[in-house]
Protein backbone atom coordinates (compact mmCIF):
# COMPACT_ATOMS: atom_id res chain seq x y z
CA UNK A 1 0.00 0.00 0.00
CA UNK A 2 1.26 3.72 -1.42
CA UNK A 3 1.67 5.99 2.03
CA UNK A 4 -0.07 8.36 0.66
CA UNK A 5 -3.30 6.71 1.50
CA UNK A 6 -2.49 4.99 4.76
CA UNK A 7 -3.64 5.97 7.94
CA UNK A 8 -3.64 4.60 11.36
CA UNK A 9 -5.61 1.49 12.11
CA UNK A 10 -9.28 2.22 13.28
CA UNK A 11 -9.26 6.21 13.00
CA UNK A 12 -12.05 8.11 11.38
CA UNK A 13 -11.75 11.27 9.49
CA UNK A 14 -10.09 13.23 12.55
CA UNK A 15 -8.71 11.90 15.46
CA UNK A 16 -11.59 12.78 17.39
CA UNK A 17 -14.12 11.27 15.16
CA UNK A 18 -15.05 7.60 15.92
CA UNK A 19 -15.81 4.67 13.28
CA UNK A 20 -17.00 1.22 13.08
CA UNK A 21 -14.29 -1.69 11.64
CA UNK A 22 -11.57 -0.48 10.02
CA UNK A 23 -12.56 2.25 7.11
CA UNK A 24 -10.09 4.56 5.69
CA UNK A 25 -12.33 5.68 2.87
CA UNK A 26 -14.47 7.95 2.78
CA UNK A 27 -16.89 8.98 0.21
CA UNK A 28 -18.20 12.53 -1.23
CA UNK A 29 -21.62 12.81 -0.46
CA UNK A 30 -23.19 12.07 -4.57
CA UNK A 31 -25.41 15.57 -4.05
CA UNK A 32 -21.56 17.79 -4.03
CA UNK A 33 -20.50 16.38 -7.47
CA UNK A 34 -23.68 16.60 -9.13
CA UNK A 35 -24.01 20.25 -7.63
CA UNK A 36 -20.51 20.85 -9.30
CA UNK A 37 -20.88 19.70 -12.68
CA UNK A 38 -18.74 17.16 -14.70
CA UNK A 39 -15.11 16.85 -13.93
CA UNK A 40 -12.56 15.25 -16.15
CA UNK A 41 -10.35 12.84 -13.38
CA UNK A 42 -10.57 12.32 -9.89
CA UNK A 43 -7.34 11.32 -8.58
CA UNK A 44 -8.17 9.97 -5.44
CA UNK A 45 -11.17 7.85 -6.32
CA UNK A 46 -12.86 5.06 -4.42
CA UNK A 47 -11.90 1.49 -5.92
CA UNK A 48 -14.23 0.10 -8.11
CA UNK A 49 -16.90 -0.80 -7.95
CA UNK A 50 -17.54 2.77 -6.48
CA UNK A 51 -21.78 3.23 -5.98
CA UNK A 52 -21.56 6.90 -8.31
CA UNK A 53 -18.87 8.70 -10.85
CA UNK A 54 -17.52 11.01 -9.68
CA UNK A 55 -15.69 12.36 -12.75
CA UNK A 56 -15.25 10.52 -16.85
CA UNK A 57 -11.34 9.20 -15.28
CA UNK A 58 -10.45 7.59 -11.72
CA UNK A 59 -7.09 7.30 -10.13
CA UNK A 60 -7.18 4.93 -7.26
CA UNK A 61 -4.99 4.34 -4.36
CA UNK A 62 -3.72 1.04 -6.35
CA UNK A 63 -2.67 3.60 -9.42
CA UNK A 64 -1.31 6.58 -6.95
CA UNK A 65 -2.79 9.53 -8.79
CA UNK A 66 0.02 11.76 -7.34
CA UNK A 67 2.44 10.91 -9.99
CA UNK A 68 0.22 10.14 -12.53
CA UNK A 69 -0.36 12.76 -15.09
CA UNK A 70 -3.44 14.85 -14.72
CA UNK A 71 -5.86 16.43 -17.33
CA UNK A 72 -8.67 18.75 -17.50
CA UNK A 73 -11.54 19.56 -14.44
CA UNK A 74 -9.59 17.60 -11.58
CA UNK A 75 -11.86 16.87 -8.29
CA UNK A 76 -10.51 15.92 -5.41
CA UNK A 77 -11.05 14.37 -1.76
CA UNK A 78 -8.19 13.69 -1.24
CA UNK A 79 -6.74 11.40 1.67
CA UNK A 80 -7.10 13.71 5.04
CA UNK A 81 -4.03 12.36 6.57
CA UNK A 82 -2.10 15.79 7.53
CA UNK A 83 1.33 13.50 6.45
CA UNK A 84 -0.15 13.50 2.94
CA UNK A 85 -2.75 16.31 2.34
CA UNK A 86 -0.31 19.19 1.60
CA UNK A 87 1.08 16.70 -1.54
CA UNK A 88 -2.30 16.33 -2.99
CA UNK A 89 -2.94 20.55 -2.26
CA UNK A 90 0.01 21.40 -4.12
CA UNK A 91 -0.30 18.77 -7.30
CA UNK A 92 -3.96 20.51 -7.48
CA UNK A 93 -2.60 23.90 -6.86
CA UNK A 94 0.39 23.52 -9.52
CA UNK A 95 -2.58 22.26 -12.22
CA UNK A 96 -4.61 25.10 -11.27
CA UNK A 97 -7.85 23.42 -12.49
CA UNK A 98 -9.89 21.89 -10.41
CA UNK A 99 -11.55 21.59 -6.86
CA UNK A 100 -10.69 19.75 -3.55
CA UNK A 101 -12.92 18.74 -0.89
CA UNK A 102 -10.96 19.52 2.45
CA UNK A 103 -11.61 19.99 6.07
CA UNK A 104 -11.71 24.26 7.17
CA UNK A 105 -8.57 23.48 9.16
CA UNK A 106 -7.72 27.35 8.84
CA UNK A 107 -4.93 27.67 11.17
CA UNK A 108 -3.08 25.21 9.60
CA UNK A 109 0.48 25.67 7.82
CA UNK A 110 -1.36 23.24 4.56
CA UNK A 111 -4.30 25.68 4.50
CA UNK A 112 -2.16 28.73 4.53
CA UNK A 113 0.10 27.31 1.92
CA UNK A 114 -1.85 25.68 -0.53
CA UNK A 115 -5.51 27.22 0.36
CA UNK A 116 -5.52 30.91 1.36
CA UNK A 117 -1.80 31.67 -1.04
CA UNK A 118 -2.90 29.68 -3.91
CA UNK A 119 -6.81 28.96 -4.33
CA UNK A 120 -9.16 31.43 -6.18
CA UNK A 121 -11.64 30.77 -3.81
CA UNK A 122 -14.01 28.82 -0.85
CA UNK A 123 -17.24 27.64 -0.19
CA UNK A 124 -17.08 27.24 3.59
CA UNK A 125 -20.34 24.75 4.48
CA UNK A 126 -22.71 25.65 6.74
CA UNK A 127 -22.50 22.83 9.40
CA UNK A 128 -20.72 19.07 9.02
CA UNK A 129 -21.16 17.08 6.16
CA UNK A 130 -21.91 13.26 6.53
CA UNK A 131 -20.04 11.03 3.95
CA UNK A 132 -20.55 8.18 3.00
CA UNK A 133 -18.82 4.40 2.29
CA UNK A 134 -17.50 2.55 -0.16
CA UNK A 135 -20.69 0.90 -0.66
CA UNK A 136 -22.81 3.66 -0.60
CA UNK A 137 -24.58 3.52 2.89
CA UNK A 138 -24.19 6.87 4.30
CA UNK A 139 -21.91 7.25 7.72
CA UNK A 140 -24.06 7.09 10.49
CA UNK A 141 -21.95 10.28 12.20
CA UNK A 142 -20.49 13.90 10.82
CA UNK A 143 -17.33 13.77 9.30
CA UNK A 144 -16.07 15.03 12.79
CA UNK A 145 -15.20 18.94 11.62
CA UNK A 146 -16.07 21.51 9.41
CA UNK A 147 -15.40 21.45 5.38
CA UNK A 148 -14.52 23.42 2.92
CA UNK A 149 -14.73 23.04 -1.30
CA UNK A 150 -11.65 25.10 -2.35
CA UNK A 151 -11.30 25.87 -5.91
CA UNK A 152 -8.61 26.47 -8.17
CA UNK A 153 -8.65 28.28 -11.70
CA UNK A 154 -11.83 31.25 -12.10
CA UNK A 155 -14.46 28.73 -13.56
CA UNK A 156 -13.98 26.93 -10.37
CA UNK A 157 -14.40 29.50 -8.28
CA UNK A 158 -17.56 30.42 -10.14
CA UNK A 159 -18.66 26.80 -10.12
CA UNK A 160 -19.28 27.48 -6.57
CA UNK A 161 -20.98 30.35 -6.74
CA UNK A 162 -23.70 28.94 -8.81
CA UNK A 163 -23.76 25.64 -6.71
CA UNK A 164 -24.20 28.22 -3.60
CA UNK A 165 -27.21 29.58 -4.85
CA UNK A 166 -29.00 26.71 -6.97
CA UNK A 167 -28.93 23.76 -4.13
CA UNK A 168 -29.28 23.80 0.04
CA UNK A 169 -26.43 21.22 0.08
CA UNK A 170 -24.49 24.31 -0.36
CA UNK A 171 -25.43 26.39 2.25
CA UNK A 172 -22.33 28.17 3.58
CA UNK A 173 -20.10 30.93 3.12
CA UNK A 174 -18.51 32.00 -0.49
CA UNK A 175 -15.17 33.50 -0.11
CA UNK A 176 -13.17 35.11 -3.09
CA UNK A 177 -9.35 35.00 -2.91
Amino acid sequence: MSDLFSFPAKRGMSSHHKIIGNCDIWLTPPEIIKGLGSFDLDPCAAPDPRPWETAKHHYNERDNGLILPWHGRVWMNPPYDHRVIGSWLGRLADHGNGVALIYARTETEIFHKFVWNKADAILFFKGRLTFYKPCGDKAAGNGGAPSCLVAYGPENARSLIEANYDNPVFAGKYVKL
